[in-house]
């Protein structure tokens, strides 16, 4: 089966994890997509197919006669996607031959354009894979799992030499937990990628120190009326601790290295308000701060509203893979040299987000990054070109080969 076959027929399957559930997994469509999975890794001819009932799925491609002191590889990627733009049937578009400009998404209204997303004048010529403009697409992180099990088929099909292999598809990554009951024994790899970036030739090691913080505030509400000198507007309070903070450190006005803080829901009245951010630094020291400064908001803004009136609530998601990873370089210079081999050019990044790779790498399992050749993900814009994906796998094809060799 051909990649973008294996993408259109996996992003039909609707998989939406669900940030509210109290379920492992957050959402039981992802078990629809599992079990497809489940049976098409068997049929590829990988053994110790395992889906738990947490929805991980396991499984190994043993050693070819004579390679099986080869280190352990192993390849991750995610079944569910966001819940955005995600509330009905997904029908994917492919255009051919794309002329590098404006693209009309189906009946939806929206255009794909360079002027929004630039690098789509480079992928004129190639094959594009969107949505109609009514949902996202799925390739984040479809795509990867597309690829992976491509690169398996090509493998058995082309007799290519390679030590043990180990596949795990992961649910709930889009809600950061993803890696939290990840069976590193039953998975057996020494050392792994996932599949969760966007252009090919993507090699991403380093990524976000990343929290949640919380603030909750709590008013006084009187006849406004008689407010003078009494009521504390709850809402009013929220615009403040948002107002305290540096207006340029956000999304919009961030790249690289450079952390921020996103507010990314917020709910008031005169009685009560919450405000519910991310906040995100590459930086260990630099989040530490971003942490320091949230929570003199909390005191400063007790310290003039009454105490109890702003509770600010922290909670550490996950860490910078960097400090694990720069330990065993050879999976960055190892990727470097495949992408070489595919004639793809290497673009070793920052992620600007996480992957289930982080929590893994401190978990044991030293696992940095690889694009899929995707873009804008996590909304109707959401593309991917089949050449992109084509070339992904023979990155993975070109990594294993290092391995073998080396």
């Amino acid at each position: 089966m051909k990649v973008q076959e294996r993408l259109i027929n996996y992003v039909t399957v609707r998989t939406p994890s669900n940030e509210e559930s109290e379920m492992v997994p957050s959402s039981t469509c992802q078990f629809d997509l599992a079990r497809k999975l489940e049976k098409e890794m068997e049929e590829l001819g990988l053994t110790e197919v395992v889906l738990d009932d947490k929805c991980y799925l396991y499984g190994k491609l043993p050693a070819t006669e004579g390679k099986e002191n080869i280190p352990v590889l192993g390849f991750i990627a995610h079944m569910d996607t966001v819940s955005d733009f995600c509330d009905h049937e997904i029908r994917p578009v492919i255009t051919e031959n794309y002329d590098g400009g404006e693209l009309i998404l189906g009946t939806s209204g929206l255009v794909l354009s360079p002027k929004e997303f630039p690098h789509l004048t480079e992928l004129k010529g190639r094959t594009l894979i969107t949505s109609d403009g009514t949902t996202i697409l799925g390739a984040d992180d479809k795509a990867g799992i597309a690829e992976i099990l491509t690169m398996i088929e090509r493998i058995q099909t082309e007799k290519l030499p390679h030590g043990t292999i180990c596949v795990a598809f992961t649910p709930d990554e889009e809600i950061g937990m993803g890696a939290e009951y990840f069976d590193l024994e039953q998975f057996g790899a020494e050392y792994a990628y996932t599949l969760d970036g966007d252009s090919e030739g993507e090699i991403q090691y380093e990524n976000f120190n990343a929290c949640k913080a919380e603030f909750e505030i709590r008013g006084f509400n009187v006849h406004p009326g008689e407010g003078k000198d009494t009521m504390i507007n709850a809402s009013l309070v929220a615009m403040e601790v948002n107002n305290c903070l540096p207006s340029m450190e956000t999304p919009r006005g961030t790249e690289g290295y450079e952390g921020f803080y996103h507010l990314i829901s917020m709910q008031g009245e005169v009685g009560e308000a919450k405000l519910n951010y991310i906040v995100r630094d590459h930086d260990k020291a630099g989040f530490e701060e971003r942490k320091k400064t949230l929570r003199l908001i909390e005191k400063n803004l007790n310290e003039k509203w009454g105490e109890g009136t702003v509770t600010l609530k922290i909670t550490d998601q996950y860490r910078n893979m960097k400090e694990i990873v720069e330990k065993h370089m050879h999976l960055i210079g190892h990727a470097k040299k495949a992408c070489e081999t595919a004639g793809v050019t290497s673009l070793v990044l920052p992620i600007r987000g996480g992957t289930d790779g982080c929590q893994l790498s401190f978990k044991g399992l030293p696992c940095p990054n690889l694009g899929t050749g995707g873009h804008a993900f996590h909304g109707p814009y959401e593309h991917i070109s089949v050449e992109g994906m084509e070339k992904s796998v023979e990155i993975l094809l070109a990594l294993i080969k290092e391995y073998t060799e080396e």
